[in-house]
């Protein structure tokens, strides 16, 4: 059990809900994310989405909530985006790194 954070992870379809308690308006959005298998998921996804003309920030081995990720930034039209994949799990919650979103 971690105080203020739950992490619903469904098997099929696919699906990953995580709820912070304590930033933001209440009934707010703070960001999406899709998590994938890999880095390289994650490298392509980046490559992809730059061709297209997002702005994406990489960060490799950064460790987030209760997580070691690697991960892209991309700023959507409303509220920002990750494409992530875990890489280990972190035993206490860490903010994202400053400039990010978490």
């Amino acid at each position: 059990m971690r105080e203020n954070y739950a992490n619903f992870a469904i098997a099929e379809p696919p699906l990953k809900l995580v709820l912070i308690a304590g930033d933001g308006a209440p009934g707010s959005l703070n960001h999406l994310g899709v998590e994938v298998e890999t880095t390289d998921e994650v490298k392509a996804a980046a490559t992809r989405l730059e061709l297209e003309g997002a702005a994406c920030e990489l960060q490799e081995s950064t460790t987030c909530c209760y997580a070691v990720q690697d991960k892209v930034w991309v700023t959507g039209p409303e509220i920002p985006w990750e494409i992530y994949t875990v890489l280990a799990d972190a035993a206490v919650m860490q903010p994202a790194p400053a400039g990010s979103c978490c």
